[in-house]
C-alpha cells in the first residue's frame, strides 16, 4: 500500500536524500537552503511537495508542483506543474509513481487547474515512456541555448 502525503518539515531529510538523487548536480548546500525556504514560505516554488512512503512507512519517492501561467501545448492560463518527480529504484514499477501522478492531479484539480503538464530531457526515454504510461501527450521537444553577454 502507497501512502501520498505532503511533506512537513520533519521531512526535511529524507526530502534532501530523495532531491539529491534526482538532481545530482546540484549541492547539497542548494537542496537545503531551497528545502528551508520552501517550509519557510520563502521560495517561489515548488507549492507543494508530496511524498510517498510504502507500507512500512519508509519514503519511496516524491513529487514538486507548481502553478505555471503557460506549458507547452497547454491552452490555459493556469497549469498545475510537475517540476520533480522520483521514485526510489527498488520501488519502481509498484504504483508509487502512478500514486504520487494521482495526488498531483487532485492537487492541481483543488487549486483550480483543468491541465497538468511535465517534461523530460529529451534523451531520457524512460521518463517519456512512464510519462505516457499515466496518460501523458507529448506535445513537443524544446531545445534550450543560451549566450553570454
Amino acid at each position: 500500500m502507497i501512502r501520498v502525503r505532503a511533506v512537513d518539515p520533519s521531512d526535511a531529510a529524507t526530502w534532501l536524500h530523495l532531491r539529491r538523487a534526482l538532481w545530482p548536480e546540484g549541492s547539497a548546500a542548494l537542496h537545503r537552503e531551497e528545502i528551508a525556504q520552501f517550509f519557510a514560505g520563502q521560495a517561489p516554488e515548488p507549492l507543494t511537495v508530496l511524498l510517498a512512503e510504502d507500507g512500512g512507512g519508509h519514503p519511496v519517492g516524491f513529487a514538486e508542483l507548481s502553478i505555471r501561467p503557460c506549458a507547452e501545448g497547454c491552452h490555459s492560463n493556469r497549469v498545475a506543474y510537475l517540476e520533480g518527480w522520483f521514485v526510489v529504484p527498488r520501488a519502481r514499477r509498484h504504483g508509487v509513481g502512478r500514486a504520487l501522478i494521482a495526488a498531483a492531479e487532485a492537487w492541481g484539480r483543488s487549486q483550480g487547474c483543468r491541465e497538468f503538464a511535465s517534461d523530460a530531457e529529451p534523451d531520457n526515454e524512460i521518463g517519456t515512456a512512464v510519462h505516457g504510461a499515466l496518460g501523458f501527450s507529448e506535445v513537443g521537444l524544446v531545445r534550450c541555448f543560451r549566450k553570454e553577454l
